[in-house]
């Protein structure tokens, strides 16, 4: 393998790490699994309902955790549901054989954050959901528990993602004030500190739509069914003609930025952890953007980003332009030979408030 730069590894080193072995598939790669920043996980052919989330600890296994909290096994061969309020565990069709060199962190994929379906990766050994410790040799496993719909899952399904790292790749907030003096990286002043800061947006349009909740009792979505159903059966529009909402305890919201984002080539960028200063909700499930992400040579010119919010504890009065988040910008190891939305089948490029691919506009 050719020597790697500092930063998050692009396209066309993930595919030379599958040549080279050190990220093994029990099926052939299929086309668009290969990202501009970040590989595809696929489901495999099993799943396990288990009765609690699970972490192996330093010397534990998957394996060894799921004798211990397995309810039962469930084939996926044709199909199964993932019943809201459960927590499973899927075996995936990746594996790894990292470079002493080369960690990794995984997310869930934007259309999955985007339907309350929280899903995790775990390592053997892994103290921390999502967190791949340099150099590691293993298979990887998905968590997957459903908060709003019941789904229906098959194998190769891809309901999460992972980025590779080798080296320092954040950028420092002078580095970052110095890029969006230069190209601009949100439109309008950027506001920096720890990473790029964005806020909501409950000012969108004469008809006061500001964002979507999820209708407690629904049917069931098939996750391969795309631009298929009736947003009016599983969503409730939310209204704001003053600029705030109140969000409830319990309740998920999809609702968008108020800045355009813009992600250069040389770049990706992660949602950082939600902080309690903030209010008591979550603000994403899914945190990845690609290279490319808003950006004018891949068909963008700025894209929002959509948030993914579930209120905790208490309701929660939220604001037109209030602070809910920020981004972290990492340096590329190299430009990714495709970037997001160019070339790709990329559905939320240019984007606005925009609920998931499976509903129809």
């Amino acid at each position: 393998m050719q020597k790697l730069g500092q930063g998050v590894l692009p396209s066309q080193t993930i595919r030379q790490m599958l040549v080279d072995g050190q990220i093994a598939v029990a099926h052939p790669v299929t086309d668009g699994q290969v990202q501009p920043a970040s590989l595809d996980l696929r489901l495999s052919d099993k799943a396990w309902r288990v009765r609690a989330s699970f972490l192996p600890g330093k010397d534990g296994t998957v394996a060894q955790r799921l004798e211990e909290f397995q309810m039962h096994e469930i084939d996926l061969t044709n199909g199964a549901v993932l019943e809201k309020g459960c927590v499973y565990v899927v075996p995936l069709m990746e594996s790894l054989a990292l470079p002493d060199d080369v960690n990794a962190v995984a997310n869930a994929k934007s259309s999955t954050g985007r339907l309350d379906l929280f899903t995790r990766c775990i390592a053997d050994h892994g103290i921390e959901f999502d967190r791949i410790e340099r150099g590691y040799h293993g298979p990887l496993y998905a968590e997957i528990s459903p908060r709003s719909f019941s789904v229906l899952v098959r194998p190769g399904m891809r309901l999460n993602q992972i980025r590779f790292r080798h080296g320092k790749s954040v950028l420092s907030d002078d580095e970052l004030r110095a890029m969006h003096a230069k190209i601009g990286l949100v439109n309008g002043e950027a506001q920096i500190d720890g990473g790029l800061g964005f806020s909501v947006d409950l000012q969108l349009g004469e008809d006061h739509l500001v964002g979507y909740r999820a209708k407690p009792h629904t049917g069931l979505i098939d996750l391969d069914l795309i631009n298929h159903y009736d947003p009016r059966e599983f969503w409730e529009p939310v209204h704001s003609d003053r600029g705030r909402i109140i969000l409830d305890p319990g309740a998920f919201y999809i609702l968008v930025s108020r800045e355009a984002v813009h992600i250069p080539p040389n770049c990706a960028a992660e949602m950082a952890p939600y902080l309690a200063m903030v209010g008591e909700f979550r603000v994403h499930y899914a945190g990845f953007f690609d290279p490319g992400f808003g950006h004018a040579a891949a068909g963008g010119g700025g894209s929002r980003g959509v948030l993914e919010v579930r209120c905790h504890e208490a309701p929660f009065a939220l604001e037109h332009a209030q602070s809910v988040g920020r981004l972290v910008y990492e340096r590329m190891a190299e430009v990714p030979d495709v970037l997001y939305g160019a070339g790709l089948k990329s559905n939320y490029q240019g984007q606005g408030l925009k609920l998931s691919k499976h509903f129809r506009a």
